[in-house]
């Protein structure tokens, strides 16, 4: 096969004006399904000129405030395209495998699709998806809206996030679109390892890029429904694609990741936690205890603030493993 044919095909016509559902069809060979393939939902609705913005959710499978926002969304400005000005594209299970299982990566090829960028068409199922994101529908968007939760084993305090881009003019847009989107708190992130992710190709390609961590735990609740629900149509009315005011309930708390912010598991075991979101700590504090599963005889191990902070991130689950992320310390911007 050529390495230039399109093994992805995508069933809608992405420049034709009106209400379109369909498909992205990778071809999946297996022993359940000879000639298969994964079909990725996208809707596309389009109305006259104006700006395109990508809106993306189950990026990973077990992230839930996204996907059910964006399927919201898709049926509102379906009902009413006239409303819109431009085009909106939604992928509300980007990957499709993943979402299906509930869980965070592929359970056919164990692809995190936040790793899989740029992807790769001659590849696995996930790298196929990435390439055909990247390649045939990334060109086409000014603004990529992708949104994450903790999943099932991390809980936030809901926030919208950016990058620290070094285009002063890029950042300057991207951080607009972020305190458009009107989470209750908002970060300018630095990436420990941002190889293969969605973020880092979209901003490669000069795209806004705003991304979200709406709690977590495996669920969504009311609440952090709502903030995406709001952050959605906020984006829209901010590129002048619908009408009316942004609705913004409050102000957005600016946080920093500040180095030594970030607690890492040394032990396995049960996990209790000290400083539940939201709280500030001092440095030295107590932030969780981890206690051995089967022995009463050895003492829990705490753990303790590197820095000060307010509690960004926990995790989740009642069993902790070594090497599991712990908790996130953040401080306000100033």
């Amino acid at each position: 096969m050529s390495a230039d044919v399109e093994r992805v095909s995508i069933t809608l016509d992405l420049d034709r004006d009106g209400v379109q559902h369909g498909f992205l069809n990778v071809p999946h060979s297996s022993d359940q399904s000879a000639w298969g393939a994964v079909r990725v939902p996208i809707a596309c609705i389009k109305n006259g000129v104006g700006p395109t913005v990508l809106f993306t959710a189950g990026n990973h499978g077990d992230e839930y405030e996204g996907q059910i926002a964006v399927h919201k969304l898709v049926r509102e400005l379906a009902a009413d395209p006239g409303r819109l000005s431009g085009r909106v594209i939604a992928l509300p299970a980007l990957n499709a495998p993943a979402v299906s299982a509930g869980a965070r990566t592929s359970p056919i090829d164990g692809g995190n699709m936040n790793r899989s960028f740029p992807g790769d068409r001659m590849g696995s199922v996930t790298k196929m998806i990435a390439d055909c994101v990247y390649r045939r529908i990334l060109p086409l968007a000014d603004a990529v809206v992708d949104i994450h939760s903790g999943g099932r084993t991390l809980s936030f305090l809901p926030f919208a996030a950016i990058h620290d881009l070094p285009d002063a003019d890029h950042k300057a847009k991207s951080l607009a679109a972020m305190k458009a989107f009107g989470a209750p708190y908002g970060l300018i992130m630095t990436e420990l390892d941002s190889a293969g992710m969605f973020d880092t190709a979209v901003e490669d390609l000069g795209k806004i890029f705003v991304t979200t961590e709406l709690a977590g735990g495996g669920t969504a609740g009311a609440e952090t429904i709502a903030i995406a629900d709001r952050g959605v149509r906020n984006i829209l009315k901010h590129f002048d694609m619908l009408e009316g005011a942004l609705d913004l309930p409050g102000d957005t708390r600016f946080m920093d990741m500040p180095e030594g912010g970030v607690h890492v598991a040394d032990e396995p075991g049960l996990f209790e936690i000290v400083a539940d979101l939201g709280t500030r700590v001092a440095a030295g504090d107590v932030l969780a205890r981890i206690y051995p599963l089967h022995r009463t005889d050895r003492p829990a191990i705490e753990v303790r603030a590197n820095i000060g902070g307010v509690v960004l991130q926990r995790h989740f689950p009642g069993l902790i493993k070594e090497g599991d992320c712990l908790a996130i310390l953040a401080e306000d911007m100033a």
